[in-house]
């Protein structure tokens, strides 16, 4: 019987090629560089082709390798597809769903959902995981996670995956030891107030900037914080204002304290995942449960899939 590679040598080659440096691949892959480059070793001797060049000044695909890397990726994920099918089909062990949630969003907005899987559908196991944009592109493309939850702000940072509308987030002027003018706050009374606002990396403040492009200025800066958790207890501590979801308040049950923007704010509201994921059935019946909560304001932007 000819030698065939292992499934262990073959999913080292994908670290290798995703990674394109030893010393990451072997930490990916969770075993010694020494493991590690002994595989590869094996795998070309077991095909008796060079994959790989080796020097002192580092390492890289031959035209072989690169030829060979692509058709290994995809039977791995075939692989992968097929093992995952079977276990639902059988019943054998619960479906862990990695979903990433974007951190301006709120992950505590998730407990209903974690909640109703345990409740009705125990067989599917949700890891929640809050993140800012750029790691959830990161953690899609290294498998990380399944689905994500995020806004649609820059749409093409994830024109490569598959987007359903769940909601509209209705932005309020949270700041509960202010008090401003009797009804909607305007745009010129919130830029002469200290305003919380996201580190200068993320991408909800080129939002905030875009929305107060109207007024005289911008509001001077009280505080920059990461989350908007850290954002509601400072406000609760200080003269100072915060751009936050109705949605989120209402969730940590701040349910006073927010006024109305005269200039509306919004937000949309979509999941992320792709397409060719092996846990697209799992996923499917996440992204269901999740439109049936929001199932009067939904509105799918791609929903063929």
């Amino acid at each position: 019987m000819e030698d065939l590679p292992s499934i262990q040598q073959l999913e080292c080659f994908a670290i290798y090629g995703r990674v394109k440096n030893f010393t990451a691949a072997a930490r990916e892959a969770n075993i010694t560089q020494s493991a590690f480059s002994a595989q590869m070793k094996k795998l070309e001797t077991t095909l008796g082709v060079q994959l790989i060049y080796r020097s002192n000044r580092g390492s890289h695909l031959t035209p072989a390798g690169e030829n060979l890397l692509p058709k290994v990726q995809a039977w791995l994920e075939q692989m992968r597809q097929m093992v995952h099918e079977l276990r639902e089909e059988e019943g054998l062990a619960p479906i862990e769903l990695n979903v990433g949630i974007l951190r301006t969003l709120g992950d505590v907005q998730m407990n209903r959902h974690v909640s109703y899987f345990q409740q009705h559908n125990s067989r599917l196991r949700l890891n929640v995981f809050d993140m800012e944009e750029a790691q959830l592109i990161d953690a899609f493309y290294e498998e990380r996670i399944d689905v994500a939850s995020t806004y649609l702000l820059k749409k093409d940072s994830f024109r490569e995956f598959e987007t359903v509308h769940f909601c509209w987030d209705k932005m309020v002027y949270y700041a509960p030891l202010l008090i401003p003018p009797q009804g909607p706050v305007s745009l010129d009374w919130i830029s002469g107030q200290p305003l919380c606002c996201y580190p200068h990396n993320s991408f909800m403040n080129e939002t905030f900037e875009q929305y107060f492009e109207d007024a005289s200025v911008f509001p001077p800066v009280a505080a920059r914080l990461s989350t908007p958790y850290a954002m509601i207890f400072f406000c609760q501590q200080n003269r100072a204002g915060a751009l936050l979801p109705e949605r989120l308040l209402e969730a940590v049950g701040s349910h006073d304290g927010w006024y109305e923007l005269a200039k509306p704010m919004r937000a949309d509201a979509c999941l992320i995942f792709r397409r060719d994921s092996p846990k697209l059935c799992s996923i499917r019946i996440y992204v269901e449960h999740i439109l049936d909560c929001y199932r009067g304001q939904a509105r799918s932007c791609h929903q063929n899939f």
